[in-house]
């Protein structure tokens, strides 16, 4: 089937999707997207049903998520999977979330957190993204493939509520593979690109072919450059046991405001050994703990007695 663009329907069909989804609760095991004029997979949760079926005891952007493996998106215009606006489901969807404090070891205990996990999409040559989440809590790819897309391979925006639950969770990331179209050629996609917001993980992935314009394997900072984020940056990513092959020749290609702060665990990501952090380059990081390395990483390396 043909994934077509409307002007003359509702909104949602400009930026139309194969599938379109509009309550997770629904599986999706074994499917192919492929030449969407937008999106291959669509997860567009609303905070109440709409429509025809507009019920507010209905909540599906708090509401669990049902199975997601083993699907395929490629040559789709935009975003091979696209989970927009936002995912954080809980056990009552539709009561609040309340933070304790007095309970600081789970302080949303009232109304907990759900996992929400995407199992092994493959997906090439979007015109954008392999995958992106903007606004999640505990939300988790597990082993995705991502090639040949033109923006990134895999994307977080936002993380809201869920210290260290959003996660990258291994998988292989591929800037460009022999089957590429020329278009690539005068992009520079990252491999991975961090949300403006706390406390994410990435751990597991294997990062091949960022060798060519100023393409890299991790990006800092989701859409801080649009004037509507006002994010500062700084913001702390975690990273461990990541493999990057000879064909990487830039691990990290900070974006603006071009502040980060990546801690690793094991020395995987900066090689200097476990618990060490990368950072983009400043005055004030030079200091005896600090290398500058501003081809691989544009930026320093620091011990962690930083």
């Amino acid at each position: 089937m043909a994934t077509k663009s409307s002007q003359s329907l509702l909104n949602t069909d400009q930026t139309p999707a194969s599938f379109w989804i509009t309550h997770p609760d629904n599986d999706f095991v074994d499917n192919h997207a492929a030449g969407s004029a937008r999106y291959g997979y669509w997860y567009d949760l609303q905070v109440h049903s709409t429509g025809p079926s507009a019920n507010p005891a209905i909540c599906p952007e708090n509401t669990r998520v049902g199975t997601f493996r083993g699907n395929h998106a490629h040559s789709n215009g935009r975003y091979g999977l696209r989970i927009f606006h936002n995912m954080l489901p809980r056990k009552f969807p539709c009561k609040p979330i309340v933070f304790d404090s007095a309970r600081p070891g789970d302080p949303f205990w009232q109304n907990p957190l759900i996992t929400a996990s995407f199992h092994d999409l493959t997906s090439w040559k979007n015109g954008r993204n392999g995958a992106i989440a903007e606004k999640v809590a505990d939300v988790r790819f597990y082993n995705f493939k991502t090639a040949d897309n033109i923006l990134a391979g895999m994307e977080f925006s936002l993380t809201e509520a869920a210290d260290n639950m959003a996660q990258i969770n291994g998988g292989l990331v591929i800037g460009r593979s022999a089957n590429t179209e020329p278009r690539l050629d005068q992009a520079s996609p990252h491999g991975i690109i961090t949300p403006r917001s706390e406390n994410f993980t990435v751990s597991g992935v294997r990062f091949y072919n960022y060798n060519w314009a100023d393409a890299a394997a991790l990006g800092s900072c989701s859409h801080c450059f649009h004037p509507a984020s006002t994010d500062s940056g700084a913001r702390t990513v975690t990273f461990s046991s990541l493999y990057f092959d000879e064909t990487v020749t830039k691990r990290i290609r900070y974006q603006f405001p071009h502040l980060a702060i990546y801690f690793d665990k094991d020395g995987s990501l900066t090689e200097r050994g476990p618990k060490t952090w990368a950072t983009p380059y400043l005055k004030q990081h030079e200091l005896p703990e600090c290398v500058t390395n501003l081809t691989m990483f544009d930026g320093v390396l620091c011990d962690a007695t930083v």
